[in-house]
């Protein structure tokens, strides 16, 4: 078996549909759920089968530092105002300098469905992060 390299989580960015390409701090993760539907076959004796049922997948959280931008609280005004723009967003794996993508995971027809504003705090010194969540139809791997 071939030696192979192991990805690093830290060095990822996300093409959010069109090819513009957003920096975030974190990406949840990515889940697939194959629902199991039990079913006994007539003669079969004690043994239960397992049939694949419905597929699910989890919606997806972003992280940010707050900038001057208002590119993805548009987005999700937009479907506050029930104008839901759908995107098909891509995360990329990056090698260790940045400059080459390892692997991409493509989200489809992903749209955002919830939001989290920075938490406020004068005694902290800390970065202001929001929070927004991807809801999405399906997951590929190239």
């Amino acid at each position: 078996m071939a030696e192979q390299n192991i990805y690093r989580t830290y060095n990822f960015k996300l093409d959010l549909g069109g090819g513009a390409v957003s920096y975030f701090t974190k990406v949840g993760e990515l889940e697939v759920d194959i629902e199991t539907i039990d079913f006994r076959e007539g003669g079969a004796g004690p043994a239960v089968r397992k049939l694949a049922g419905r597929v699910s997948y989890n919606n997806i959280e972003l992280k940010w530092g707050l900038t001057e931008s208002t590119e993805m609280w548009d987005w999700l005004m937009d479907a506050v105002k029930g104008n839901v723009s759908r995107k098909n967003v891509s995360i990329m794996l990056m090698d260790n300098d940045g400059k080459s993508e390892l692997t991409r995971y493509s989200l489809d027809s992903a749209w955002p469905c919830s939001w989290k504003g920075a938490q406020l705090d004068a005694l902290s010194n800390e970065v202001a992060i929001e929070t927004l969540c991807l809801a999405h139809e399906g997951l590929t791997r190239a």
